[in-house]
């Protein structure tokens, strides 16, 4: 076949694809309000320690409007982009991490009707903060499973401002943030080029996200809050009881799937101009992401998503809009798109910058 995904399976490391012809023709996002952190360590929200080791600037915060909305806003403004018309698109794939709106509701068809309103698949993307990435490899497959369409859309959006949640300090790696993110995949053409993609998981980091908690009834069901710093504290008081668990380190599983992922699309760490990666705290971020695959911050994003924050699965793709709008990519340049979700999953994405923003930030 001349087109399509070339898939290569590692008994350690996961999946990674090498991509033909699948571009990302839009990209669109929401970024609410700013909200300084320095201001909200003069509220009392957040602590002056943990602002120290994060080196956070400020975290955006939407107080009232609901994640689906956003992840509309940002669709409308990656598929005006894309050139595609509502009729060439064939799959509406929607990620998110916190809870969209109603018990048993479909937030990806309620995008749907508010975007492109076809009759075609609406489908809703569980992989935590790798949601989007997840959600990118699959339109991809799509796209050459289904020619008849050559569009897909991918949304993401999450609202952390609800009462089962204090951004500021459910964990002290970093803080939580609202935004929303849309890219049209294409087989037509587009401002990228997907080169690679790949993506692996450590399940034996599950419960780091679990701690100590029942599965059953669900937390949430139950009014508990969301609390990864009490998960973390019951893990380490079971180390200190000998119970150690049964894991490695995080960024080891990033190293390698990044390694392998650009081995897929041919090319060497030294060959990508810039990374869109989380928006951790610092301290997180260099330990796990910097350092294990040898860039610094000015390689990365760091002044921008330091702006940010944690912006859950919408995060490495306001990362590349950023690059893309704000003209810290040109053409020829490869960018490097890598991201992690609860679970021990880790992933990331290769892209080639095939035009210019037409309509740079500023302008």
């Amino acid at each position: 076949m001349s087109h399509g995904f070339s898939s290569r399976m590692h008994s350690r490391r996961g999946a990674r694809m090498r991509t033909e012809n699948v571009y990302l023709a839009g990209i669109g996002s929401i970024v609410p309000e700013l909200v300084s952190t320095e201001y909200a360590v003069s509220r009392g929200w957040y602590d002056d320690a943990l602002l120290a080791a994060s080196k956070l600037i400020s975290v955006a915060v939407s107080d009232s409007t609901p994640a689906p909305d956003m992840a509309v806003g940002a669709a409308h403004t990656a598929i005006s982009r894309s050139g595609h018309n509502a009729d060439e698109f064939g799959i509406l794939l929607h990620s998110y991490t916190h809870h969209q709106g109603p018990d048993g509701w479909s937030a990806a068809n309620y995008i749907l009707r508010h975007t492109v309103d076809r009759p075609i698949p609406a489908v809703e993307i569980r992989q935590a903060c790798l949601g989007m990435m997840a959600a990118i490899e699959l339109a991809g497959n799509r796209l050459i499973a289904n020619p008849a369409y050559p569009a897909a859309l991918v949304t993401s959006a999450d609202n952390f401002s609800t009462p089962l949640v204090d951004r500021w300090r459910a964990s002290s790696a970093f803080v939580l943030a609202d935004s929303g993110s849309a890219v049209v995949l294409s087989t037509s053409g587009g401002f990228a080029k997907l080169l690679a993609i790949g993506s692996t998981s450590d399940a034996r980091m599950e419960i780091l996200d679990r701690g100590g908690e029942d599965l059953f009834p669900p937390s949430v069901t139950r009014g508990q809050s969301l609390d990864f710093e009490k998960r973390r504290a019951y893990m380490r008081q079971q180390w200190a009881a000998g119970i150690a668990p049964p894991i490695g380190h995080f960024g080891d599983t990033v190293a390698a799937v990044v390694a392998e992922t650009l081995k897929e699309a041919g090319l060497a760490m030294a060959d990508i101009a810039r990374v869109a990666h989380p928006g951790f705290g610092w301290d997180g971020l260099e330990t796990l992401f910097l350092d294990p695959i040898g860039i610094d911050a000015d390689r990365g994003v760091w002044d921008y998503i330091r702006r940010i924050g944690h912006a859950s699965a919408t995060e490495v793709l306001l990362g590349l809009e950023h690059l893309w709008t704000s003209g810290a990519v040109v053409p020829g340049d490869h960018v490097l798109l890598v991201g992690a979700g609860a679970g021990g999953s880790a992933g990331c994405a290769v892209v080639e910058i095939l035009t210019a923003c037409e309509s740079p930030a500023g302008s």
